[in-house]
């Protein structure tokens, strides 16, 4: 379990903060809108109203008592500069802070974020691929030509086994997992034979994988 600070509570930061709960981990969150917080402590015992731009109200909840501070705030970004800013003189171990844009995430290392990420930009990206390819159903990018995708398998895989159809050879990927509903086979040895509604979890380079994808028939609209 870890400890888990979070400023901000628009949709990414209750969302955030929801999963943070969900997953174990003790979570305080804070905003200035006193009715949100109000709405919100029945979910979030440890929930506070007040003013992050103001040194005085971290100091009092002790920042650098937490795992990770997340500077979740939507559009104004100077308050998020400044939050980041105390987080990081007040002994914060782990700052991470939400940008809009490269020229923001800039500002933001330069006065001590140790990370920044951008929901909008990687929520695209990922809409992004998975409706310009065939059959993706879900993506992670892990370099700017190599990614993790979750696809079907091609139709005459089904009955054969890993080895059989020589995946890495003839496909140039890898096979790290098997899907199939909510089911999740890790490392799959090579004996392991494929059943018709199996979905398939590669690494590899994205070209070769939208190659590989554009032989499947499932439509992802229609996948629950």
């Amino acid at each position: 379990m870890k400890s888990i600070l979070i400023i901000g509570m628009g949709m990414l930061g209750q969302c955030l903060a929801t999963r943070m709960q969900e997953l174990g981990n003790d979570v305080m969150v804070i905003d200035r809108d006193e009715d949100k917080i109000q709405e919100l402590s029945t979910v979030f015992p440890d929930a506070l109203s007040g003013d992050c731009t103001n040194p005085a109200v971290l100091k009092s909840i002790g920042v650098n008592n937490f795992d990770y501070c997340f500077v979740a705030i939507g559009e104004d970004f100077y308050a998020s500069l400044e939050i980041t800013s105390i987080l990081k003189e007040q002994g914060a171990r782990c700052v991470i802070s939400k940008a809009k844009r490269k020229r923001q995430a800039d500002f933001l290392k330069k006065i001590g974020a140790d990370e920044v990420f951008f929901p909008e930009k990687e929520i695209s990206e990922k809409l992004a691929v998975r409706y310009n390819a065939t059959n993706i159903f879900d993506y992670i990018e892990l370099t700017s030509d190599c990614s993790i995708f979750e696809i079907p398998i091609i139709p005459s895989w089904a009955g054969k086994s890993i080895l059989e159809i020589n995946v890495r050879q003839k496909y140039k990927v890898n096979i790290i997992a098997i899907k199939n509903g909510t089911v999740i086979d890790p490392m799959p040895a090579g004996n392991y034979v494929f059943g018709p509604e199996d979905h398939i979890v590669v690494i590899g380079k994205s070209t070769d994988v939208f190659q590989l994808s554009s032989q499947t028939t499932v439509d992802p609209n229609s996948y629950n």
